[in-house]
């Protein structure tokens, strides 16, 4: 009833905007105008979606769209736009799945340029970065050749506050009540100014987070059958964040230099603590396991770059140098009390992931004729990623009651298969691009190249196998444009090919040893990308001053779709009981019974397609009279199509639909506003060898009150999760790929995950 209530709240208007015609362009500021820090912190009217001025498909927000909502992070922002999901734990927004795909699909850029994750997939996490730190994003549906091409889905840019953003500071200051009643605080600062003969912005924020989940688990031998145990956990994750970022403008010989960099560090405590009992009722007589899996967490990113603009040789030219990287350093051991057995099992596993990335690039642009300009440059990366992985395990037995195994009790550590290596990857991609204006069009076509060399060296591989190398080179074309049909409305058309680089994990040659199911997995250095043709039309329309109404439909077409598939060869384990069998006297006919499962490996197996349709509305009701009152809506419906190994099925874990719907209503008498948010993100299946899962969410309801004072004081009450959002997943598991085939399961799963309301009480003051 109540998402209902908001959904007709929030589209009922579009009703009546539909017929409004805009007169009025917007006003543009100045350029390279700084703004007002009370302008920032004090909006004073609905704060709207951007009417792009980009020929390429883009969705532009200032962080005033956000705000009033206090996100913590960017990822906690980006649910509020359109097409993004995410497949996190119950109040986390980590990696971006923009159009429902893997992360690795989206390529995340701050102020334009790539940045290096932790993640196996290349993917980064979008948490890691305050939503403090920016001025705005950009959700930018297709590619151009002075971009990066690893975007099938799609970029999104975050930009963060730079030397010109800023005249002046403010300070913000408030607490976060978590549902376990703990308290945790928020502090932040940022300054800019004239500083000697430049601009200058610094700014800094320390900020607690905390997690606290409950789960609840029902595991069977079959869908129906019987239910063999349940397990109770809970999970809490706690930690702080800290970040840093400067930037500084001058002018330098002709040319205007810009120095940037960023710093945040997440310092992070996840610990699951769980009890396993047979049947399904919490007797304490039915304990059948005990389970503490505490994981510390300390991951550093950084970059520095500088920036030089210059017109020269008829034209202008840029000059970038950058270097970036994280550091991701975990620390996890898990204990577990084997109850009827008496016997204590612990692990621990120690693990350092450093990838670095040294970029450069040139690039100048100069006008034709007739409003015509030619841009031409190079893009230069030079990318090193040392993993080392290491674990130790334990064993006592005769233990009656469970307690942490002492480090006497371990074994020596030792490389986890595929956890020791070093990868380096060097990346020199040229482009040309022509754009211009043709009456009422404005249009943009280029031509990228992109050159890859992978060098791998993984210390856990065969030694035939340690050293591997590849190499691959790819033509992206693109073109967009944008076409006005009348002051208030246009069409966007976009075509361009993409390119979707293999997983870490995919091109490592180790094997891994019961990696899915009982199939043990053996990577492919030999692997190609996948490439993607894919389009965009999209039709926009201006409400009133300020507003928009916008739909927009895509399509993907991907080739060389990288998949798991059967090499043939019988895994370790089938091949040790194949053995025993021999060696029990069975015949080679009997024994070869046991031989089940296999080693996989990841190839280019064929095609694949994602399409949709996407629709978003943000706008101000002053076209009906109501101009201190904002709705926004977007609705994005998904699908994909993909055949593997059992058949035809969308993209893993692509959410089939995502809708967002609010308003903010400010009150200019008293000073003060309010609002609400509803979201909601439809069912995700997957499915690889060994295990199908299906993830369902609830929906997420936030609301905000805010209250301004003297014109430089604003304080705000949010509140985020009100409806007790919950994570829902199924899983079918399987040992073998017959079984799974057959449907012979080896369990069936039902995992529950809820996390309670989240209050935070913010205050800035601009100075």
């Amino acid at each position: 009833m109540k998402s209902a209530l908001l959904l007709g709240a929030a589209v009922a208007p579009l009703l009546f905007a539909y017929p409004a015609l805009a007169q009025t362009d917007l006003a543009s500021a100045a350029l390279g105008e700084p703004t007002q820090v009370a302008d920032i912190i004090v909006t004073g009217e609905p704060a709207m979606r951007n009417r792009s001025d980009d020929v390429v498909p883009t969705l532009s927000y200032d962080l005033e769209y956000f705000q009033r909502f206090e996100p913590l992070t960017v990822g906690d922002a980006l649910r509020r736009v359109p097409s993004v999901t995410f497949l996190s734990d119950v109040l986390e927004s980590d990696g971006v799945r923009l159009r429902g795909l893997d992360p690795a699909y989206t390529q995340i850029l701050i102020n334009g340029e790539r940045v290096p994750g932790a993640g196996l997939d290349r993917s980064f996490f979008v948490d890691r970065i305050p939503a403090e730190l920016i001025e705005g994003v950009e959700v930018v549906r297709s590619a151009s050749a002075n971009r990066s091409g690893d975007a099938v889905s799609g970029a999104i840019n975050i930009l963060l506050r730079d030397a010109l953003t800023l005249d002046g500071g403010y300070v913000r200051a408030g607490g976060i009540l978590l549902s376990d009643d703990e308290l945790k605080g928020t502090f932040g600062a940022v300054y800019g100014g004239q500083v000697g003969p430049g601009r200058l912005l610094v700014g800094g924020s320390i900020q607690g987070r905390r997690n606290p989940k409950e789960k609840f688990s029902q595991r069977f031998d079959e869908p129906g059958g019987d239910l063999d145990n349940i397990e109770v956990q809970s999970d809490v994750r706690d930690g702080t964040d800290y970040s840093a970022n400067a930037s500084y403008e001058v002018d330098v010989a002709g040319g205007t230099l810009q120095l940037s960099g960023l710093f945040v560090r997440t310092d992070r405590t996840q610990n699951e603590n769980s009890l396993e009992y047979n049947g399904g009722a919490e007797d304490p007589d039915e304990l059948a396991k005990i389970n503490a899996n505490p994981l510390d967490i300390l991951t550093d990113n950084y970059s520095v770059g500088a920036r030089y603009e210059r017109e020269q040789f008829g034209g202008e030219s840029t000059f970038r140098i950058g270097y970036s990287g994280i550091k991701d350093d975990q620390y996890e051991r898990e204990d577990e009390l084997d109850v009827e057995d008496e016997v204590v099992e612990g692990e621990i596993v120690d693990s350092l992931i450093e990838d670095t990335e040294l970029s450069a690039s040139f690039a100048h642009e100069f006008e034709l004729a007739n409003d015509t300009k030619l841009e031409f440059g190079v893009q230069y990366w030079d990318k090193n990623r040392d993993t080392a992985i290491y674990s130790a395990d334990g064993e006592v037995e005769g233990v009656s009651s469970f307690r942490i195994l002492t480090a006497s009790e371990f074994g020596d550590f030792e490389a986890v298969a595929g956890g020791v290596s070093t990868i380096e990857e060097t990346r020199i991609d040229p482009y040309v691009m022509l754009s211009g204006e043709t009456g009422p069009a404005k249009w943009q076509v280029g031509l990228r190249y992109e050159t890859t060399s992978t060098d791998i060296t993984d210390e856990t591989a065969d030694d035939d196998l340690r050293n591997t190398s590849s190499d691959y080179n790819i033509l992206l074309p693109s073109a967009s444009v944008r076409f006005a049909l009348s002051d208030a409305d246009r069409i966007t058309a976009s075509v361009a090919r993409t390119v979707r680089r293999p997983d870490f994990n995919f091109i490592s040659p180790a094997v891994l040893e019961g990696e899915y199911g009982d199939n043990d997995f053996l990577g492919n250095p030999d692997l190609e990308p996948e490439t993607a043709w894919g389009g965009d039309l999209g039709y926009e329309h201006r409400i009133g001053r300020r507003g928009v109404v916008g739909v927009n439909v895509f399509y993907r077409k991907v080739s060389d779709l990288i998949e798991l598939v059967n090499t043939g060869d019988y895994s370790d384990e089938a091949l040790g009981n194949y053995e025993d069998a021999i060696d029990d006297g069975a015949t080679p006919e009997e024994a070869a019974e046991e031989l089940t499962s296999f080693v996989l490996t990841a190839d280019n197996v064929g095609d694949g397609e994602v399409y949709g349709i996407e629709f978003d509305l943000s706008t101000p009701l002053d076209f009906i009279g109501m101009e201190n009152t904002g709705v926004y809506a977007n609705v994005s419906l998904l699908d994909s199509n993909v055949d593997d190994f059992a058949g035809s099925r969308r993209f893993n874990s692509q959410s089939n639909y995502v809708y967002n719907v609010g308003f903010t209503q400010d009150l200019p008498a008293w000073g003060a506003a309010f609002g609400a948010s509803y979201r909601k993100q439809g069912d995700a299946d997957s499915r690889i060898i060994g295990e199908e899962v299906t993830t369902s969410y609830g929906a997420d309801l936030e609301i905000f009150v805010e209250k301004t004072f003297a014109n430089t004081v604003v304080v705000r009450l949010t509140g985020s999760n009100l409806l007790d959002s919950s994570k829902d997943e199924v899983f079918d598991k399987f040992n073998t790929l017959e079984d799974q085939i057959d449907r012979d399961y080896d369990e069936y799963e039902l995992e529950t995950e809820k996390a309670g309301p989240v209050f935070q009480l913010v205050a800035r003051v601009a100075f």
